[in-house]
C-alpha cells in the first residue's frame, strides 16, 4: 500500500512540476507575473520573464528571459510568440532587425512576441571564448587528416569545454536545453495573458515547438513549424540529413549558375564542377587562402562555412558564384565575410554568442554527437512527438531545402496526431517570408482563423 502512495505521490509531484505548479511560493509567482514592458525604440517593447533554471526545482535558482514585442496595430487577437532557429539565435535581435517577418495582416491582429532562449543573447548567455579564441574555434580543422591533426583537434575539444565551464559554470550548462526552454515558453504564454498558445518556429524552433506541443497539446491555439526537424532523430542522424539536404542544395545552386554569364565553372557538369569544389576544399587544407580583409587564415573550415552560409538563401547565389571566382585564384576573403556573417562575427571582431549556444544547448539535447569532452552531461531527448488532443499543426517544408530536408518535415507532421504537412516547392532554408506567396497566405489565415490549410495546399508554389 506504501509503494503505491509513493508512485501515486511521485506521479503527482512530476505532473506539478511539468504544469509549473509545484512548489509552495515559487510556481505562483512564475505563472502569475506580468512583465513589465518599456519602450526599447522603434516602435518595441522590451522586458524580462524569470524562470527557474532548473524547472524540476522551481523553488531555486532563477534566471530572466529577455522579451521584445511589437503591439498589435489593430483589434488585438493576441499574441503570436516567434522562434527564429538557430539554435542559438537572438529572437530579440532578429525581430528588432526586421519587423516585416510576419505579413501586416498578422502585425494588425497579433502583438508579435520574440525572445532570447536560455543560454541565449540576454537572457543568462552561455560564454565561453574571447574573441581571439573565437577566431581559433571557427578556423579548427574539423577534417583532420593524420595523428598529429586528430591530437589537436582532440586538444582543442578539452580546452573549449573547460572555457565555457569556467565562463558560464557547470550549472547553468546542465540546463539550457530545449526541454527546459519549452518549459519557459509555457510560463511565456501565461505571463503574455494568453489561455493558448499562437505559435511560428523556423528551422530549432520547430523542434522547441514540437517539445512544447508534446508537453502542452492542449495549451496551443495555432502553431507553425516552418522547416521542420525531426524530433525522433539523434543528433548523428541530423548531420547525415543535413549533409544530403545542403548536396541537394548545392546542386539546385549548379544547375542555376550554369546559365550565368558570371559561372565561374569552367565545365558545366556537376560531376566537374564538384571536382572542382573538391580541389578548392584540399588547397585551403594544405595552405589557408589569401585574406586582404585581415590578418586571418581562410583555412578550410573557412571555405566550407561560407559556401554554407551562401546556400541557404536563393538570394544569395549571386554572392557565392563571386566568391567562388575569388576562392578559385586563391583569394578567400569574400568566403570569410561569408562564414563571419554565418558565426556571428560583428565588424569589430567580437562575437554574437550563438555559436557558444548552439553547442552548449546541442551537447544536451544531442550529447551523443559534438560533445565528447563538455563537462556536463546531456540527455538524449528523442523520441516521437505526438501532442495528442492538439488542434492541428501546421509543419512546412521546402522540397530543396539545405539545412532541414523536406524528408524531416514529412517526419513530423506524420507523428503529430493532428499534423497538417505544407510543401513549398522551392529553393532555401524555410518558406513564410521566403518568398512563397502561397505559404504566406495558408499560414495567415490559419494563424488568425485557426482553420488548417489543405494538406499539401502549396506543393505548386509562386514567387512573390
Amino acid at each position: 500500500m506504501r509503494r503505491s502512495i509513493l508512485v501515486i505521490s511521485a506521479v503527482l509531484t512530476a505532473l506539478l512540476a511539468m504544469t509549473g505548479l509545484a512548489g509552495a511560493t515559487s510556481a505562483p509567482t512564475y505563472y502569475g507575473q506580468r512583465p513589465a514592458w518599456t519602450s526599447c525604440g522603434g516602435g518595441f517593447q522590451c522586458a524580462t520573464l524569470r524562470v527557474p533554471l532548473d524547472h524540476a526545482k522551481p523553488g531555486g535558482r532563477q534566471i530572466k528571459i529577455s522579451l521584445i514585442r511589437l503591439p498589435a496595430t489593430g483589434k488585438k487577437l493576441g499574441s503570436v510568440v516567434l522562434n527564429f532557429g538557430g539554435p542559438g539565435a537572438s529572437g530579440v535581435d532578429l525581430l528588432r532587425a526586421d519587423r516585416t517577418v510576419l505579413s501586416a495582416a498578422l502585425r494588425q491582429r497579433f502583438d508579435v512576441v520574440s525572445f532570447d532562449p536560455r543560454g541565449v543573447g540576454r537572457s543568462a548567455p552561455v560564454r565561453c571564448l574571447g574573441t581571439l579564441g573565437m577566431d581559433a574555434y571557427h578556423a579548427a580543422d574539423e577534417t583532420p587528416d593524420d595523428r598529429r591533426e586528430r591530437a589537436a583537434l582532440k586538444e582543442w575539444g578539452k580546452a573549449l569545454a573547460r572555457s565555457c565551464a569556467a565562463g558560464s559554470g557547470k550549472e547553468l550548462l546542465r540546463h539550457v536545453g530545449t526541454y527546459e526552454a519549452a518549459r519557459d515558453l509555457d510560463v511565456m504564454r501565461s505571463a503574455l495573458g494568453d489561455a493558448r498558445l499562437t505559435y511560428l518556429g523556423w528551422s530549432y524552433g520547430t523542434y522547441l515547438g514540437a517539445r512544447y506541443a508534446d508537453l502542452y497539446p492542449r495549451r496551443i491555439r495555432a502553431m507553425v513549424l516552418d522547416g521542420a526537424e525531426d524530433p525522433q532523430q539523434t543528433g548523428a542522424e541530423f548531420q547525415r540529413s543535413q549533409a544530403q539536404g545542403f548536396q541537394v542544395a548545392m546542386n539546385a545552386f549548379l544547375r542555376d549558375c550554369f546559365k550565368r554569364a558570371d559561372c565561374p565553372f569552367k565545365k558545366h557538369t556537376l560531376t566537374a564542377a564538384g571536382r572542382r569544389l573538391d580541389t578548392l576544399l584540399k588547397r585551403a587544407d594544405r595552405a589557408p587562402l589569401r585574406n586582404t580583409m585581415d590578418g586571418r587564415q581562410v583555412t578550410e573550415s573557412i571555405v566550407r562555412t561560407g559556401i554554407m552560409a551562401a546556400l541557404y538563401s536563393a538570394d544569395s547565389w549571386k554572392y557565392l558564384r563571386g566568391s567562388l571566382a575569388m576562392a578559385f585564384k586563391g583569394d578567400g576573403t569574400a568566403l570569410l565575410i561569408l562564414a563571419d556573417f554565418y558565426n556571428g562575427r560583428r565588424q569589430d571582431g567580437t562575437y554574437k554568442n550563438e555559436s557558444m549556444a548552439r553547442l552548449a544547448i546541442s551537447c544536451v539535447d544531442h550529447p551523443e554527437t559534438p560533445c565528447p569532452y563538455w563537462p556536463v552531461k546531456g540527455r538524449k531527448f528523442t523520441k516521437k512527438v505526438t501532442a495528442p488532443g492538439s488542434p492541428p499543426i501546421v509543419v512546412v517544408g521546402t522540397t530543396r531545402d539545405p539545412a532541414t530536408p523536406y524528408a524531416l518535415a514529412r517526419s513530423l507532421a506524420a507523428q503529430l496526431d493532428n499534423g497538417v504537412l505544407l510543401t513549398n516547392d522551392g529553393d532555401g532554408h524555410t518558406a513564410y517570408h521566403g518568398g512563397s506567396s502561397c505559404v504566406e497566405r495558408q499560414v495567415d489565415r490559419y494563424l488568425i482563423t485557426g482553420r488548417a490549410p489543405a494538406r499539401g495546399a502549396c506543393h505548386a508554389s509562386a514567387k512573390v
